[in-house]
């Protein structure tokens, strides 16, 4: 059958956390560049359809593509990472140092890969700066990176803790994404188990590390008003933490520690 139940995917998930973890740097960077690139992609898809219907949905809809291809492929996003790595540390499967080896070569992977496709974005869209005009989907970035920051920091703490709130959402759904792709063994199962976690959260406007690693500069590069410390004190680290906690407590460590555990043997009938 192409069904895999729970408790074997329990099992898939420590084994994922330990050949992660086992990557040389290289390999971290290269798929976790492709990683960043591939949702930074996804998001001026997903701004396209949305411009042309109006429909927020319709974007959601389009949007998990990217991610879909970072699972069939193999590919590295530290979101998914902060759900499973730590999981074989708790284990004592592999060290800390190499837990956090593994997080920090994704994560400047994912900002690498993220950050250059936006400055090739820029360039593509404006003629390399020289074009005044903004399209549809520039205009979209412009907004989004000044609500994601200096949008939040207007309500002051309370905004930001909204945007820790909108990260631990996130990371949850997408998290579910990368363990429900376990539960298919076929290409198309994979595709439609991963996909509907991320079209909610991108659906519900949640924060994703990754997504606003592109997001933001590329909002900067299109003339937002937003600077280089306000992208980084007010989401990117508050989302990055929330992201930890969303997928590591609600996803990684729910799901393996419920289905993970030995089950009792039945009693003998006397």
């Amino acid at each position: 059958m192409d069904y895999i139940n729970p408790k074997e995917v329990a099992g898939a998930m420590m084994t994922a956390a330990v050949n992660k973890s086992m990557l040389s740097v290289k390999d971290l960077l290269i798929r976790g560049a492709l990683s960043g690139a591939l949702l930074a992609i996804s998001v001026t898809l997903a701004n396209l359809a949305t411009s042309q219907t109006s429909l927020s949905l319709i974007g959601a809809f389009v949007f998990p593509v990217g991610f879909v291809i970072i699972v069939i492929l193999g590919l590295e996003l530290v979101t998914g990472s902060f759900a499973l790595v730590p999981l074989a540390w708790f284990e004592k499967k592999i060290t800390g140092l190499a837990m956090l080896k593994n997080l920090f070569w994704v994560f400047a992977g994912n900002l690498i890969g993220s950050v250059l496709f936006a400055v090739m974005f820029w360039a593509a869209s404006s003629d390399t700066g020289q074009s005044a005009q903004l399209g549809a989907i520039e205009q979209l970035l412009v907004s989004a990176s000044e609500k994601k920051t200096i949008g939040y920091v207007q309500h002051g703490s309370a905004g930001l803790f909204s945007a820790f709130i909108k990260a631990i959402l996130c990371n949850w759904m997408v998290c579910m994404g990368v363990v429900m792709s376990m539960t298919s063994k076929s290409t198309l199962g994979k595709i439609l188990a991963a996909g509907i976690p991320i079209f909610i959260f991108f659906a519900l406007g949640y924060e994703h590390a990754v997504v606003n690693m592109f997001v933001i500069p590329a909002g900067m590069m299109f003339g937002a008003q937003v600077s280089f410390a306000d992208w980084w004190l007010y989401n990117q680290l508050i989302v990055t933490a929330g992201n930890i906690v969303g997928g590591l407590l609600f996803t990684g460590m729910a799901i393996y520690y419920t289905h993970s555990k030995k089950e009792d043997p039945l009693p003998s009938v006397n």
